[in-house]
Order: C-alpha cells, then sequence, then structure tokens
C-alpha cells in the first residue's frame, strides 16, 4: 500500500531550557575530510537552506567549515553553529574555545558541547585523577559567562548516571540544554530519553542514518515503510527522528543528499510505532562505539 506524504523543507525550531531556539534539522560535519569537501558541503547545505552547522575541533575540519560559512553568503546572525571541546582539553577551555573561534572565523558560538566526558592528560592519553567532566563543565560556565564568546553551554555522549552527577554538583548552576548522542530506530535508548525529557535537556541526535553503508538503509521495514510512503530511507529516518522531539543531524558530501536529507514529513502513528520499537525485532545497534569509553 502507497500513501500520500508531504515532502517539505524542515525550518522548525525548538526552545533550548535558557530560550535560545535552534533549528530541528542541523548539517553534520563529522567524517567530512578530503581537501575541500567539508567546505563545499556547508556552503552548499547553507545555500540550500540549512541554518543549523554541527562542527567539532576533533573532526579537524573547522577551518574549512568556517570557510563554507562565510562564503555561503547567509548573514552570520541566521546560522545556528556548535563546536564542541576534545578529550585533551578538558584542563583549556577558553584557549580551545579561542582555537576553534578562529579556525572557524566567528566571534562567538551558539553552543559549546563536552564532546565526551572524558577528561584525558594528553602527556600519558590516560584520564585525569585530579579532574573530571564536572570540573570542565564550570570552567564552561565560567567562560560562558566572562567572555560572551559562548551562547549556550552542553555535553555530547553522556549516560543518566553522568548527568545525574553533573547537575547534582551544587556549583552547576547552568543546566546544559542538550545531550548529543547516538539515536536512530536501532538505538532509542528510551530511559535515557525519558530523562531527559524529565530535565528539559534536548536531545540531538548524531549518526540519525547509521554509518557508512548504513544497514538502517537497508533494513527491510525501515525500506518498506521508506516505499509505502514514496520517500528514500533517509528521508523516513530523519522524519522520524523530528517527530519523536530531538534534534537531529544528518551528515552528507553529497548534494542532492543534502537537499533531500532537509525535507521531512509526517508518519502515520503506527508507522511511527514500528520505528520507536525496531530494536525489539533486529537488536540494539550502536555504530559509534569507540574502544576506550563505556557508554554506561
Amino acid at each position: 500500500m502507497t500513501v500520500t506524504s508531504t515532502l517539505r523543507k524542515n525550518t522548525k525550531k525548538l526552545t533550548l531550557n535558557n530560550g535560545q531556539k535552534i533549528p530541528v534539522v542541523g548539517f553534520g560535519t563529522w567524517k567530512a575530510t578530503g581537501e575541500g569537501e567539508a567546505y563545499k558541503a556547508v556552503k552548499t547545505a547553507l545555500q540550500k537552506g540549512y541554518r543549523h552547522i554541527d562542527a567539532a575541533e576533533h573532526y579537524h575540519n573547522e577551518e574549512e567549515v568556517g570557510k563554507g560559512i562565510k562564503d555561503s553568503g547567509v548573514p552570520r546572525e541566521e546560522i545556528f553553529v556548535t563546536t564542541k571541546l576534545w578529550n585533551v582539553d578538558h584542563k583549556k577551555v577558553r584557549e580551545a574555545l579561542d582555537l576553534s573561534l578562529k579556525r572557524l572565523g566567528l566571534d562567538y558560538i551558539d553552543l559549546y558541547l563536552i564532546h565526551w566526558p572524558v577528561a584525558t592528560d594528553p602527556a600519558t592519553n590516560e584520564p585525569y585523577k585530579d579532574w573530571d567532566y564536572v570540573d570542565t563543565y564550570k570552567e564552561l560556565q565560567r567562560v560562558m559567562k566572562t567572555t560572551g564568546q559562548i551562547r549556550s553551554i552542553g555535553v555530547s555522549n553522556m549516560s543518566i548516571k553522568q548527568l545525574e552527577k553533573l547537575l547534582s554538583d551544587e556549583e552547576v548552576t547552568v543546566k546544559p540544554v542538550v545531550n548529543q548522542i547516538e539515536a536512530h530506530p536501532l538505538l532509542t535508548q528510551p530511559e535515557l530519553y525519558d530523562y531527559m525529557a524529565s530535565k528539559d535537556i534536548k536531545i540531538e541526535a548524531y549518526s540519525p542514518l547509521g554509518s557508512v553503508n548504513s544497514p538502517l538503509f537497508k533494513n527491510e521495514t525501515i525500506v518498506d515503510i521508506a516505499n509505502k510512503y514514496g520517500v528514500e530511507p533517509a528521508n523516513v529516518l530523519i522524519s522520524w527522528a523530528v517527530q519523536r522531539g530531538t534534534i537531529v543531524l544528518p551528515k552528507s558530501t553529497t548534494e542532492h543528499r543534502i537537499i533531500s536529507n532537509l525535507n521531512t514529513f509526517r508518519l502515520h502513528r503506527d508507522d511511527f510505532d514500528t520505528l520507536n520499537n525496531l530494536s525489539s525485532k533486529y537488536g540494539v545497534k550502536r555504530t559509534n562505539d569507540p574502544a576506550w569509553y563505556n557508554f554506561e
């Protein structure tokens, strides 16, 4: 059975817990590391309607991202820009931020995230014994309040246990606005989803389409739903994430896919529920699973 779907360019915004508005569909830049790749992709994305760019120091492409922003012709104030603090920089937040701003060619960041809750000593590549991510977060608070170079702060890859530790610290006075995590129908993380909703912290879903050559694109249930609506599997996955109330960060370096990924539609309730429960049939699958990190 085929049903009518109305794909529309998604320009919706969500309001974060500090009142700042963030575009629901952002453009991810992870793995865009070929020469000129990130530059071209970001410039194209902005010119085709995206207004949210997700970057990171550890992606090693901030300079190209910044040039893409500049050459897109889109005014800076219309673009929501995120970048992230890497593990070895937890004790030097201000210096790392300054370098990211310089590479991006920007005066401020809309959202600055702790990339992983792992404060690593660059001399030993081992976690510090006298410093952890809560200390780092307090430093983000201080830098945000004293420099004017950060509009919002948040976290990434944090579990409920880690968030509880962070939020229970009496010196943490600024609630994170987001927790950026891997999320797709084979990794719905319902307990974390509910916990974050209870704390008014938004989920940002990275790898919403899975990895390169993603098994999600070949999953028979996802393919059947895509065929039912006459859309691509990617449109199903992004639309599901939006309908779930999360911010979603698809990435591509191919122009027609960049354009297509901004288009979403509303799934019928039964199809939405089927995707919510997909992992019960196919199992939970994480595509970004670094050996050095415990997700518990």
